[in-house]
Formats: structure tokens, sequence, C-alpha cells
């Protein structure tokens, strides 16, 4: 089992900073406080989905989202 600290991290129950450790046991992520002992499961969220940008759009997603503009000459 290897601990690691996480950088800038303040534990809930005494506050101090940088005394948080990180570890992985039975498949689960733990952190705990190497200054008051504080220990609870960790609950990491999903992996947040890529933005949408021009660059990872497919040809047919650019083909449905186009629309044409007719510019009328002023009179």
């Amino acid at each position: 089992m290897k601990k690691r600290f996480i950088a800038g991290a303040t534990c809930p129950r005494c506050a101090e900073m940088d005394r948080i450790m990180m570890y992985q046991k039975d498949g689960k992520d733990y952190r705990e406080c190497v200054a008051c002992g504080f220990e609870d499961v960790m609950h990491i969220q999903s992996k947040p989905r890529e933005l949408e940008t021009r660059v990872n759009i497919s040809e047919e997603q650019k083909k449905q989202e186009t629309t044409v503009v007719k510019i009328i000459p002023s009179k």
C-alpha cells in the first residue's frame, strides 16, 4: 500500500494544511490526516467530459450544424 501526500489539501477536522495522505485499499480510495488521525473514504467524481470545440467535432456534426445565409444587397 503506497501512501501519497496531497499537496495543498486541508484536513476537514483539524484544518491543518499539507497533512492529508491518500491511499488505496480494497479498491477504494482513502484519505488520512497525519496530524489528527482523521480518516474517510474519498468519493472521486467521474472523469469530466471533453468540451466540444471545432477541432473535436466530426464532419457529420459540422454539416448538421451548418446553415446557409443569403446576403441581400441594400437598396
